[in-house]
C-alpha cells in the first residue's frame, strides 16, 4: 500500500513538472559565463579588489581632505618634526611614523605623507582615466570606420596611424609644453596645474589610440560579413547606426580588455612626466610628483622614497592582472 501510494505521488509530481531530475536547466549568457570563470581565477579576483580599493581612494579622497580627515598640505617643519642639521629629515621611526602619521612625514616640509599619497592617488586617476578615455575613443571611431568602410578611407586611415606611431611622443611633449600650454590657457583654461593635466591628458589620449584603432580594425573585418550586418543594410540602416548600434556593441570585450591595460600604462607614464618635469607640479599631489621629489631623499630616508614606488606598482601590476584576467574570461580558447 506504501508503495503504490509512494508511486502515485511520483507520478503525479512528474506529471506536474516538479520532479527535481526533471527540472529544466537554466540558460546563462555568455556574459554571465565570463565572469563565472573569470570569478574562478584567484589572482585576477584578488588583483581586482585591489583596483576597487584604489578607485574608492580615489573618489573619496577630496572627500577627505574637504572634511579634515586628510591633511596633504599643513606643514610640521618645526624641530619637533625633523631634525634641522641633518637636513630636515623627519625624526623618530621610518620617517616619522607614528599613529597620526601612519607613513610618516616628508622630509623638508613635514607634509602628511600617507594624506599624499591618497590624495594624490585622485589626481593620477583622473589623469590616466581621461588619457585613457581619449585615446579609446580616437581609436574606436577610426578603427570602426577603417574597417567598415575600407579602400581609400582605409589606406587613409592606415597611414594616419603609421605617422602617429612614427613620432617621438616623449620628445615632442618635452619640446612642445610650452607652447602647448600657453595655447589651453588662451583657450580659456585656467592656467597652472589645471593647464599642464589638460596638456598631458591630450598628449597621452592623441598619441595613443593607435593600437586600439588597429585591434578595432581588425575585429570589424569579421563581424562586417556577419549576417546582421547585411540585414541592416537592407533595411537601409544609416552608416551612423551601423557603426554605434550594430558594430560597436560587439567590441566591449577587447576595449574593456584594453582598457584596463592602458589605464596602468598611462598611471607609469605621468610619474614619468612628473620626473620630466611637464605633469602637475607641487604642491597638488600625484604619484608622479611625490616619487620625483622622494629621489632626492633616496638614502637618507628611504622609506619615503619606497613608498610611492611600491603604490604606483601594486596599482600597474593589479590593473595588468585584470586585465590579463578579463581577457582570459572572454576568450577561454585563448592560453594564458
Amino acid at each position: 500500500m506504501t508503495i503504490s501510494s509512494d508511486l502515485a505521488s511520483h507520478t503525479a509530481d512528474t506529471s506536474l513538472g516538479t520532479d527535481p531530475a526533471l527540472e529544466p536547466v537554466a540558460g546563462r549568457s555568455p556574459t554571465q559565463l565570463a565572469m563565472a570563470r573569470f570569478r574562478k581565477d584567484k589572482l585576477s579576483m584578488a588583483a581586482f579588489v585591489v583596483v576597487a580599493v584604489y578607485l574608492l581612494l580615489g573618489i573619496l579622497a577630496p572627500f577627505g581632505v574637504k572634511f579634515g580627515i586628510l591633511d596633504p598640505f599643513s606643514f610640521h617643519s618645526s624641530a619637533k618634526y625633523l631634525d634641522i642639521e641633518s637636513g630636515s629629515i623627519p625624526k623618530g621611526f621610518m620617517g616619522g611614523i607614528s599613529w597620526s602619521h601612519p607613513l610618516g612625514l616628508e622630509p623638508g616640509t613635514g607634509r602628511d605623507v600617507a594624506s599624499r599619497l591618497v590624495y594624490g592617488v585622485t589626481f593620477s586617476l583622473t589623469i590616466a582615466l581621461s588619457a585613457t578615455i581619449v585615446a579609446v575613443s580616437i581609436g574606436t571611431v577610426l578603427g570602426i570606420v577603417s574597417g567598415f568602410v575600407g579602400g581609400y578611407v582605409d589606406a587613409a586611415i592606415g597611414r594616419l596611424t603609421d605617422l602617429t606611431l612614427s613620432f617621438p611622443q616623449t620628445l615632442m611633449l618635452l619640446a612642445l609644453s610650452g607652447l602647448a600650454v600657453a595655447m589651453i590657457v588662451q583657450a580659456g583654461v585656467p592656467a597652472g596645474n589645471v593647464a599642464q593635466a589638460l596638456f598631458v591628458i591630450l598628449v597621452l589620449g592623441l598619441f595613443g589610440w593607435p593600437p586600439i584603432a588597429r585591434i578595432v580594425r581588425g575585429q570589424v573585418l569579421s563581424i562586417r560579413e556577419r549576417e546582421f550586418i547585411e540585414a541592416a543594410k537592407l533595411m537601409g540602416a544609416p552608416r551612423r547606426r551601423m557603426y554605434f548600434k550594430e558594430v560597436l556593441p560587439n567590441l566591449w570585450a577587447p576595449l574593456l580588455v584594453y582598457f584596463t591595460l592602458t589605464m596602468p600604462a598611462y598611471i607609469s607614464a605621468e610619474a614619468a612626466l612628473a620626473y620630466l618635469q611637464v605633469s602637475v607640479k607641487p604642491p597638488t599631489p600625484t604619484l608622479g610628483n611625490i616619487l620625483t621629489d622622494s629621489i632626492s631623499y633616496s638614502s637618507a630616508d628611504f622609506f619615503f622614497f619606497f613608498t610611492p614606488a611600491f603604490l604606483i606598482a601594486v596599482i600597474v601590476v593589479s590593473f595588468n592582472l585584470v586585465g590579463d584576467g578579463l581577457r582570459d574570461a572572454l576568450d577561454p580558447r585563448g592560453a594564458r
